[in-house]
C-alpha cells in the first residue's frame, strides 16, 4: 500500500493514528522544549506534528515531496507546498529547525535530499528525523504508514547522517505498541510505551534522532546539475 498525503491524513485521523501522534509528539517536545522565535520546516508528512510547534514558532512551513501530493495546511493560511525533494525552493540557511517525518524512507535520492536539508538549515540549526526501524512490526505490516519505503537500522542512519555532514546528538525510540486497531490497545498506548522501552526496545516502530549541522566536513565531490525548482501551492 502506498501512502500519499490524503491516506496519511486519514491514518492520523484514526484512533491508532491519534495515539501515534501523541506518543511521537511527546518525544519531540522533550527534545525541542522551546521553539519560540524559530523558523521550522516540516518535510515529508509532518503536518500532524507541526501544529503544536506552530503555536510557538516564528514560522512553520510544511513541504511535501511530489510523491505524496499536495495537502493544504492550515486551512486558513495554506503554509504548505509541494516540491522536488532535491530542489527545495528556499534560500540557504533559512530554517532554525527541520522536522522530517514520512520523508527519508520514501526519498528517491536520499543523499540529494539530505544535501538540500543541510543547505536550508541555519549553521546552528537542528534536524529531527523519524525513521522506520527495520526490525519492527510497524515496518512490516502494509497498513502501517511506516511500512512504505525503506526502513533503517540505527547504524545505517548514523552513517548516512555523518556522510551528509550532520552530527547525531540525541537518539530515542518510539511506538513500542503493536500496530493493531484494538481499541483497548489504543487506549493503553502510553503504558505499552513504558513497558516496551524496558522489555523490547529493539522492536520500537521508529528511530528518532536529532542531529546538528556540521560546518567542517568536506562537501561531496561532483557537479550538481542545475534544474528549475518545482513548487506548487497545496490545494484541497
Amino acid at each position: 500500500m502506498q501512502f500519499d498525503s490524503q491516506s496519511l491524513a486519514g491514518f492520523y485521523d484514526s484512533p491508532v493514528g491519534q495515539v501515534t501522534r501523541r506518543l511521537l509528539q511527546r518525544r519531540f517536545k522533550a527534545i525541542w522544549p522551546d521553539v519560540h522565535g524559530c523558523r521550522i520546516l516540516g518535510f515529508g508528512f509532518a503536518v500532524p506534528y507541526l501544529r503544536s510547534f506552530a503555536l510557538e514558532a516564528d514560522r512553520a512551513i510544511a513541504l511535501l515531496p511530489e510523491s505524496q501530493g499536495a495537502f493544504r495546511w492550515p486551512e486558513q493560511r495554506g503554509l504548505s507546498a509541494v516540491a522536488e525533494e532535491d530542489e527545495m525552493p528556499f534560500p540557504d540557511a533559512l530554517f532554525d529547525r527541520v522536522l522530517m517525518v514520512h520523508g527519508l524512507e520514501t526519498a528517491d535520492a536520499v543523499r540529494s535530499l539530505m544535501r538540500q536539508i543541510w543547505r536550508v538549515l541555519a549553521p546552528a540549526g537542528r534536524l529531527l528525523i523519524v525513521v522506520p526501524n527495520r526490525t519492527s512490526l510497524w515496518a512490516q505490516l502494509e497498513r502501517s504508514p511506516f511500512a512504505y519505503g525503506r526502513p533503517f537500522s540505527r547504524s545505517q542512519i548514523d552513517r548516512l547522517l555523518r556522510d551528509c555532514m550532520f552530527v547525531p546528538e540525541v537518539w530515542d525510540r518510539a511506538l513500542l505498541l503493536p500496530p493493531v486497531k484494538s481499541r483497548k490497545l489504543v487506549r493503553t498506548g502510553a503504558a505499552w510505551e513504558r513497558v516496551g522501552k524496558i522489555l523490547w526496545p529493539r522492536l520500537a516502530g521508529v528511530h528518532i534522532v536529532e542531529a546538528t549541522k556540521s560546518l567542517y566536513a568536506i562537501a561531496p565531490a561532483g557537479k550538481v546539475r542545475k534544474r528549475r525548482p518545482v513548487l506548487a501551492h497545496a490545494r484541497n
